[in-house]
């Protein structure tokens, strides 16, 4: 019988002893593959949940779209625009809807936003809800906030580009009841109140108080926030710069890890009260292209005008040469001619 083996089972000489800095080398080997599979793991878990993010995203980018009846470009446009290439513009309605029950309400926020893709730059413009301007299809002047209710998102639209001369690539359409709930579900807002001031919310008989200062805010805050005007002493204007405020924390907070977190949560808020003509492939390359913006460079516009009032009812009459100054920095920044 050879030496080392007995009936029924195999004996193996045993191995020599490892030297001391062989056998450190082996067990430090060992911690680094163990290490690697643990980074492999990690980057299978984030792939998979991206790929999850994505699809939620995109889901919910399909059921929120909404086509133009005028096609997908601005008659003030000679070709279709691409997101990731050109320079583009957004038009951000913010509706009453639960007053009117569903029906073309008013609009309660106005806002442009104009998008460089090759200076990576944004250009914000708040237009007061009682500019009194002419609404296109009605041939009369009244306050630019009916446009929506007189004919929905496309006059409200073809309103904004004969007012301020530049084409409406895209819009977002924000039911403000589900602003709240989308507010609720990133985690609520940061903003800095610029001075004391309680407003009503949405709930009979509740009030939402605000304290001068850094302050965190829930949906039914923030929609408080941004709506008020009576006390504030700058009027429309100051109410202007608090939408603005919210709508650059929203971003920020959107963009956070634990906000991305939540895309299924926020997805189902998003359906049943935002519409876009963005389709979910340009949602993805303006999120793509836009990410890294900063927040805080966003060049703010403003419109100069006057108080009047007609009949006991009030009306902001926009400066002509301010809108003709405001009407060019737009264009340039478009790169229109």
């Amino acid at each position: 019988m050879q030496k080392g083996i007995r009936r029924g089972h195999i004996r193996m000489t045993p191995e020599p002893p490892l030297p001391p800095r062989k056998r450190r080398r082996k067990k430090r080997k060992t911690g680094l593959q163990r290490l690697f599979r643990f980074v492999v793991l990690l980057f299978v878990i984030i792939l998979v949940y991206g790929g999850y993010v994505l699809y939620e995203a995109y889901d919910a980018s399909q059921s929120l779209y909404y086509a133009l009846e005028r096609g997908e470009k601005s008659e003030l446009r000679e070709n279709t625009v691409k997101i990731a290439d050109d320079p583009v513009s957004i038009l951000i309605l913010g509706v009453e809807e639960y007053a009117t029950e569903g029906q073309n309400g008013r609009t309660d926020t106005i806002m442009l936003v104009t998008l460089n893709p090759y200076t990576k730059s944004m250009k914000m413009i708040s237009i007061p809800r009682d500019t009194r301007i002419e609404i296109v299809g009605k041939d009369r002047e009244d306050k630019i906030n009916h446009a929506h209710a007189f004919g929905g998102t496309e006059m409200a639209i073809e309103t904004v580009e004969k007012f301020l001369n530049v084409p409406i690539d895209y819009f977002i359409k924000i039911n403000f009841e589900g602003f709240i709930d989308i507010v609720d579900e990133i985690g609520g807002i940061t903003v800095d109140v610029p001075f004391d001031f309680s407003e009503n919310t949405t709930k009979k008989g509740e009030k939402a108080y605000f304290k001068k200062g850094p302050m965190h805010l829930t949906g039914e805050e923030a929609l408080a926030y941004a709506r008020m005007r009576k006390q504030d002493p700058r009027g429309d204007f100051g109410r202007n710069d608090r939408q603005k405020q919210v709508l650059k924390a929203s971003i920020d907070q959107a963009l956070t890890m634990t906000t991305l977190f939540k895309v299924d949560k926020i997805a189902d808020h998003i359906g049943d009260n935002i519409q876009t003509n963005l389709k979910p492939m340009e949602i993805l390359a303006l999120q793509k292209k836009y990410a890294t913006i900063d927040t805080s460079t966003i060049d703010n516009l403003t419109i100069d005008g006057s108080d009047h009032y007609e009949n006991g009812v009030y009306y902001f009459i926009p400066n002509e040469m301010s809108v003709d100054s405001l009407q060019i920095r737009l264009r340039v920044h478009l790169n229109l001619d």
